[in-house]
């Protein structure tokens, strides 16, 4: 046994000793009892919603930059009737900033009644820099897929990811919280009338990156039951100019040693340069010193006692824990950097020429060889689908091929050509099913529900009716495992087969 899977061994036996909580604070389905106290949520037709409900201690003052501290003890009933704050962040995802470190909080949706039902714990996306757990409403999937849904905020940007040659546990804070909040439902989601043993760790984008994570982290052995990763994979990796112009090739898991080197240059710039007093100086600094540099820690780091190996490499060799899978992308992800690639407009055809060059150089004959300019509508479009398939498409692809040879996969691309909307501003191009559309099927979003057509909805439906299944039993009727080589694609009124690798060039750009 390796040092990895004893460490998993022993995390799995301690979790496995924890108690349950009562299942029900009495007849009043408002009212549950949390390991902390009592909480009243709010009644919302078919379900039951409690907002705000703290999981861990405000890692705030000498808490910043450590690992999540038990929340504490309360007395009397706690309302959990409105969101807690976001974690700090600037505008973007979110109408509004956040300036809070007292963020870690959860919401929990519950069909009413008090059975044991599966568990949803969804992890928001958003570029590990921004998003929420309160942004998505989550009725409509508990409701109609019969589980409970957590939805939870994690630290974020610097205050999540930050790094530093004398800070234990550099780079992983919000992987941490994650993990804690992951616990937190294993012990009190039964008052909820959910099932302490049937839970799905799920997520999007940061949220399906932090999923894949958690399968390779030893600590977070014993913590969930299966795992959905939406548009985010261990293989996650980028080239030059992908995103946007001046953009560095990188993965999404950084060596710890880096994020620490950067970590102590910032440290210096802001004035925390003496490494003997360096972190105390840190963590005596405001949230808005902070916040110039929030965007400078977005990724969580490997080499790390959370993620020993890149998750990657651990996923290569079989070293993650063995729960089945459903992962799969947008059949257009790229569409959403694209269209606003210049200033905020579409790419250029010369744009096009430049940056093709400047990323490919000497294979970029190859590349538009692959991509011929004349199958495409505009530049625009072409430079999508290479950004699609390099980056997202193909390294899901890589993922859940490794994951297949250990453990049950189940593999979908969602390929609605007019999915709905993200953002109330006409698009600059066409954006078919774009980076985060999918998210329509299971959330309403930010407030709104989604402007379906009856067909988008019938959709809407086979999906949550598909992922709940999966959550609760690990396996979806009629839908073959990834080892044979099947990915689902869904699109209103078109579920069929699609060879996901050859749609997407994989075999090209392996």
């Amino acid at each position: 046994m390796n040092g990895w899977q004893r460490c998993a061994a022993v995390v799995a036996v301690v979790f496995g000793l924890v108690g349950g909580v009562p299942a029900s604070a009495g007849t009043d389905p408002s009212l549950a009892r949390t390991e902390t106290g009592l909480v009243r949520g709010t009644v919302d037709g078919d379900a039951v919603v409690f907002r705000g409900i703290p999981y861990a201690a405000p890692p705030v003052g000498a808490l910043r930059w450590r690992d999540p501290a038990p929340a504490q003890r309360w007395r009397g009933v706690r309302d959990a009737t409105r969101p807690a704050p976001a974690c700090a962040q600037h505008r973007g995802e979110l109408p509004e900033e956040s300036r809070s470190e007292d963020c870690l909080y959860l919401n929990v949706t519950a069909p009413a009644g008090q059975d044991r039902r599966p568990v949803v714990v969804w992890l928001h996306g958003g570029g590990f820099y921004m998003g929420a757990g309160g942004s998505y409403d989550a009725t409509r999937l508990a409701a109609r897929g019969d589980v409970v849904v957590v939805t939870v905020n994690y630290r974020l940007g610097v205050f999540g990811f930050f790094g530093h040659p004398e800070l234990k546990g550099s780079g992983t804070f919000g992987l941490r919280d994650q993990q804690a909040a992951l616990g937190w439902v294993r012990r009190n989601i039964g008052a909820f009338g959910g099932d302490p043993g049937n839970v799905t760790v799920a997520g999007q984008s940061a949220g399906g990156i932090s999923a894949c994570a958690h399968l390779t982290s030893p600590s977070a052995a014993g913590l969930f039951d299966r795992a959905i990763m939406q548009s985010g994979s261990c293989d996650l990796s980028w080239l030059d100019n992908f995103e946007y112009r001046g953009e560095r090739a990188a993965s999404i898991f950084p060596p710890v040693g880096g994020v620490e080197e950067q970590g102590r240059r910032v440290a210096a710039d802001l004035g925390c340069g003496d490494p003997t007093t360096a972190l105390a100086c840190l963590r005596g600094l405001s949230v808005d010193a902070l916040m110039p540099v929030q965007r400078k820690f977005i990724k969580p780091a490997y080499g790390t006692p959370v993620l020993p190996l890149h998750p990657a490499d651990a996923v290569r060799r079989g070293w993650f824990h063995r729960v089945p899978v459903l992962a799969g992308n947008t059949r257009n992800e790229a569409t959403s950097s694209t269209s606003i690639y210049d200033g905020g407009q579409a790419m250029s055809e010369r744009t096009y020429d430049a940056v093709l060059a400047a990323t490919f150089g000497d294979d970029e004959a190859a590349v538009r060889a692959e991509y011929p300019r004349s199958d495409y509508d505009s530049a625009a479009l072409a430079w999508s689908a290479i950004v699609t398939d390099r980056k997202w498409a193909c390294s899901q692809y890589a993922t859940s091929r490794k994951l297949a040879r250990h453990t049950r996969v189940f593999q979908y691309e969602y390929a609605d050509p007019q999915a709905p909307p993200l953002s109330p501003l006409p698009p600059t191009m066409p954006m078919g099913a774009q980076h985060a559309s999918d998210l329509w099927s299971l959330f309403d979003l930010g407030g709104m529900a989604p402007p379906f057509t009856a067909g988008q909805q019938r959709l809407s439906d086979r999906i949550i009716e598909d992922w709940t299944t999966f959550a609760e039993t690990g396996r979806i009727p009629g839908w073959p495992e990834f080892d044979t080589g099947y990915t689902r694609s869904l699109a209103p009124g078109d579920i069929r087969p699609v060879d996901l690798a050859a749609e997407h060039h994989c075999g090209f750009w392996n």
